[in-house]
């Protein structure tokens, strides 16, 4: 049996269990994928200093629709399918744009006042430090394959719960996801990002050299001279 490799969405550097990232697992691979590469307006008039100038960066947008099902899981009677359906996949996806501590803000301080009892750190003290609040977006990698690791931002989610069980939980449900590739260089150092966008990079420059390398024969027939 062939190996299935599944997409994936991983929010990272977040404080919501500590060093535990808020993974997602695609159900189903999305059978389509769109990616719109937007090219930016070259310069013009007197910006332009010569005709083959480029302008900003193009921005790599992706939109995919990812389905989710307790099927399974309440067939082999699953106690979380049973009890919520599909709904903590759905509230994982929710993290990843409306950051929320609440839990994670619990356990943390329990840890922290366990640390503090037994003099390992710790303790109810902020150094000093003061709670801005102000909400950051979500640092997540899209992962589609070996080939393509990529840092982005949620432009936009739309859910559409299809079925439920008796206490209303969703049973069935589909997401349309939009996502923008973001640049490693934009906001505070992230080496996460910076090394994901260099690694997807060189994978898709290997990739065009070696289409060159199929075609090259091809190539040669077609210069004239």
């Amino acid at each position: 049996m062939a190996l299935l490799i599944k997409g994936a969405l991983v929010e990272y550097g977040s404080d919501f269990l500590g060093p535990l990232p808020n993974v997602i697992l695609f159900q189903f691979n999305p059978e389509t994928l769109t990616r719109n590469i937007q090219i930016p307006p070259r310069p013009n008039g007197s910006a332009a200093r010569e005709t083959t100038q480029a302008g900003e960066l193009s921005i790599e947008k992706i939109t995919l629709k990812a389905e989710f099902t307790a099927a399974d899981g309440l067939n082999t009677n699953n106690p979380l399918a049973r009890t919520m359906g599909v709904g903590p996949r759905l509230a994982a996806l929710e993290k990843m744009v409306h950051p929320s501590n609440i839990i994670g803000g619990v356990i943390g301080a329990a840890l922290s006042a366990i640390g503090g009892a037994l003099g390992i750190g710790g303790g109810g003290s902020t150094g000093g430090r003061q709670r801005i609040p102000r909400e950051n977006y979500p640092l997540i990698l899209f992962i589609w394959g070996p080939f393509r690791v990529l840092p982005v931002n949620i432009e936009s989610m739309s859910i559409t719960e299809q079925q439920y069980d008796f206490l209303l939980n969703p049973v069935r449900a589909e997401v349309n996801i939009g996502l923008a590739v973001k640049e490693a260089d934009i906001g505070p150092p992230d080496v996460i990002a910076q090394g994901a966008l260099k690694y997807s990079s060189a994978a898709k420059e290997a990739q065009a050299i070696a289409n060159l390398a199929n075609t090259i024969d091809q190539v040669v027939d077609m210069i004239p001279f």
